[in-house]
């Protein structure tokens, strides 16, 4: 069980590679390894979500199972004057996310191991992002949705991408029980990404 992207400390052999990639028209070059998700390089669920993303320029942003950072570093990039924490249960996942910002030199970010949101309970968020562990199971997934609601401010933003076979109309669904507003973005490739508003 110890091999899965979602679990506490992988015990794969390590299989270093950088990637080159262009994400919302910044470049990264971003350090990968055995064992975290989407190894070979940005999923392209992570791409569709990236680029539905608006963000406050100033905006308090929390990237929940980032892996190797794709997502939060760039929406770090979006939100130069806000701040983006970045959290994983993964802890390969966080130190190659630790040393992606640094490597792109991005400041305004904080990564944190965290299973679920523990680390990150007292804090409070303007938009949570998320490309949740699917094959962690429906449960987890939607204790991602109950736990951000509560962290998420007044007007603050839920974003999730979720493929349809994957589970979509369900998550659309337990989204809108808590949100009550839910905006489908765009879909590309049977990718959805959802906006939830907590009104």
């Amino acid at each position: 069980m110890s091999n899965h992207y979602y679990s506490q400390s992988p015990d794969v052999k390590h299989n270093r590679h950088v990637h080159e990639v262009t994400l919302r028209g910044f470049s990264f070059r971003l350090v990968t390894d055995a064992g975290v998700f989407s190894k070979s390089g940005v999923d392209y669920g992570s791409r569709v979500l990236i680029d539905a993303l608006e963000l406050e320029s100033n905006a308090k942003v929390l990237d929940v199972g980032c892996g190797y950072g794709p997502i939060g570093l760039t929406a770090a990039k979006l939100a130069p004057q806000g701040q983006v924490t970045m959290i994983d249960i993964n802890e390969r996942a966080v130190e190659l996310s630790r040393e992606n910002a640094q490597l792109n030199g991005i400041s305004n970010v904080l990564v944190l191991q965290s299973d679920l949101y523990e680390a990150v309970k007292s804090m409070s968020f303007n938009a949570i992002i998320t490309n949740p562990p699917i094959r962690a199971g429906k449960s987890v997934v939607h204790q991602i949705f109950e736990e951000g609601y509560q962290l998420l401010e007044q007007g603050g933003s839920m974003w999730v991408v979720i493929q349809k076979k994957q589970g979509a109309p369900s998550a659309e669904a337990k989204l809108e029980e808590l949100f009550g507003e839910v905006e489908e973005v765009t879909k590309d490739k049977g990718y959805r990404i959802f906006r939830a508003v907590k009104g």
